[in-house]
């Protein structure tokens, strides 16, 4: 089966401090590989080429540095990273959700959305946009 694996680059040689972030909060295994290790010199050698986060939820999310000489990057409203998952997972996207706020900016508090389920909306601190959405969990009746 084909999967699709969000791939975040990140600006200001931070990535490594991202993924740590990211796995203090989704928890699971991290692999970081340097630009170093493929054999680069300099200011960019210890920066991440390639990051690596197998979360026990089951997905994967990939993080790197963003060298300008390299990658342009632009950060706004361009990408987003949505975490969806039913009612009984409700306590784990919770606890994501605010791990992910700390630092950042909710735009969207986790609430009853209108078509029932529970729904929120933040930029984490390193000014990536993430969606929760609980399936059924505001449902009224």
């Amino acid at each position: 089966m084909a999967t699709l694996n969000p791939y975040v680059n990140i600006l200001e040689g931070r990535a490594r401090e991202a993924l740590e972030f990211y796995h203090s909060v989704l928890g699971g295994e991290l692999r970081v590989m340097t630009f170093g290790e493929m054999g680069t010199e300099g200011p960019l050698a210890d920066q991440v080429m390639h990051g690596q986060l197998e979360t026990p939820a089951g997905f994967t999310l990939m993080v790197a540095d963003a060298p300008p000489e390299m990658t342009q990057v632009t950060v706004g409203n361009n990408i987003s990273i949505s975490l969806s998952g039913p009612a009984e997972d409700g306590a784990a996207l919770r606890g994501w959700f605010a791990g992910l706020a700390e630092g950042g900016q909710v735009a969207q508090p986790l609430e009853a959305a209108p078509w029932g389920d529970e729904f929120g909306m933040l930029v984490d601190k390193f000014g990536i946009g993430w969606m929760v959405n609980i399936a059924g969990a505001g449902a009224q009746g």
